[in-house]
């Protein structure tokens, strides 16, 4: 499908061709233009034949010649040069569905586009992808692929998507290996489901397929309080936890004594609800899933004492007096590296506030899923120095907004002080909280 040029970037080389904004991009080097991932491979070479539809209907045919990797120069409305693709699954345990009403539209689009899996990282089921798309991640070896696997079992694949293309498209999986595509892979658990020797049956096909499949993360369902005409689902135990956790373990143990890595890791909320310590970070080896939550406390844990151990006290440093708001989950984490900087920096003075997630229920406890009401209604009254850190995962990924739609300049407003957002990197928070 043709894709319509909305710009061309001045001194470019396909501006140097005259190329127009509102000309039609057709091909190039005879192959056809439907998205962003045709146009940024094959528009790659360093000798192009570019074929573009004016807008009187006249065909033109350019010859570009521009230096390895440089880009062309064309833009594109969006940029997928077209409309993101929604899932078409129903899955037992998808968030998006106990989301209430009321919160922005963006919200509740589900997303199963593999070129976002390409771009920025995004899971995919597989169950979207035509054959041509399939054949095009093999031509181009586009890797990594993102993949929300869940189960192996076809069968059990189906009944928890209802999708019931959900456990052919497990063959897709296989193929990718097979043309040596590299596999990051996702299981969101649910209890009594998808646990168990079903978990155990998961990680032993997906192993066969490594090295192509090169990490597995493991997840725990989230459930909201809005589950309302959905099928039951119980949040984890402390026993199912740990059970699951000793299943990854004794897999990974056994897959590194063969291979080297332990290829399959359980999400730092299995630990936390087992009421287990999080592995050190050697465990993670290169922390391949911490966008799943794989990992990431030991990672910020790690990187703080670094931070810690490289950073001097200033003699004449001020007195400084500030807070910290967090999920339940990572409280005991962040208060403690609190105390660590507290120890070192006796001039410095910091509060860590658990917050309860009241919007959506307190099983939920990540940061991440926090809003901007919580904080308020929780941190109200209180006396919060100076200034109030927060994780940034709390914010959308453009930093302005919380879920539901109120700002950091809303929070101070209301609360009366400066509000800082801070990555999940040891530097960065200790850079905030000595106020550097």
């Amino acid at each position: 499908m043709p894709v319509i040029i909305s710009d061309v970037a001045k001194g470019s080389p396909a501006d140097k061709k005259r190329i127009k904004p509102g000309d039609t991009l057709v091909s190039i080097n005879g192959h056809d233009i439907a998205d962003v991932l045709d146009y940024s491979f094959y528009a790659d070479d360093s000798e192009l034949k570019v074929v573009t539809k004016r807008e009187s209907g006249a065909f033109q045919i350019v010859r570009v010649e521009k230096e390895q990797g440089e880009d062309l120069g064309l833009i594109f409305e969006t940029y997928l040069m077209d409309k993101k693709r929604s899932c078409k699954n129903k899955c037992m345990f998808c968030f998006i569905d106990q989301l209430p009403k009321g919160l922005r539209e963006s919200l509740y689009f589900k997303d199963d586009d593999a070129r976002l899996s390409f771009l920025f990282g995004n899971y995919i089921t597989l169950t979207n992808l035509t054959e041509r798309e399939v054949q095009r991640i093999m031509e181009m070896h586009i890797s990594p692929v993102n993949i929300s696997v869940h189960t192996m079992n076809p069968e059990l694949r189906v009944k928890m998507m209802a999708n019931p293309n959900a456990g052919e498209a497990l063959k897709i999986v296989k193929r990718l290996a097979d043309a040596g595509i590299s596999i990051n892979t996702q299981l969101v658990l649910c209890p009594g489901v998808n646990d168990g020797e079903e978990l155990k049956y998961s990680l032993k096909e997906l192993a066969a397929l490594y090295p192509s499949v090169q990490s597995i993360a493991a997840v725990p369902v989230g459930i909201t309080k809005f589950r309302e005409g959905l099928c039951h689902i119980e949040p984890y135990t402390k026993e199912q936890a740990a059970e699951t956790v000793d299943i990854i373990e004794q897999f990974g143990n056994e897959f590194k004594k063969d291979h080297g890595t332990r290829l399959a890791f359980a999400a730092d909320e299995f630990y936390l609800k087992a009421g287990r310590p999080i592995p050190d970070g050697e465990y993670y080896e290169e922390f391949a899933q911490l966008e799943n939550g794989v990992g990431l406390w030991a990672d910020l844990r790690d990187s703080f004492a670094k931070a810690l151990s490289e950073t001097q006290e200033c003699p004449n440093a001020k007195e400084r007096k500030i807070s910290m708001a967090t999920g339940t989950s990572a409280y005991p984490l962040i208060n403690s590296l609190a105390q660590k900087a507290q120890e070192k920096f006796k001039n410095l003075h910091i509060e860590v506030t658990p917050i309860k997630n009241k919007f959506f229920g307190e099983t939920i406890n990540v940061a991440g899923l926090l809003t901007g009401t919580d904080l308020i209604d929780q941190l109200n009254g209180k006396d919060l120095g100076e200034e109030l850190l927060i994780p940034s995962v709390m914010l959308r990924s453009e930093g302005d907004i919380f879920l539901d739609d109120l700002s950091p300049k809303d929070l101070e407003e209301r609360l009366k002080v400066k509000v800082t957002p801070v990555d999940n990197d040891g530097y960065a928070l200790l850079s905030a909280m000595i106020g550097e």
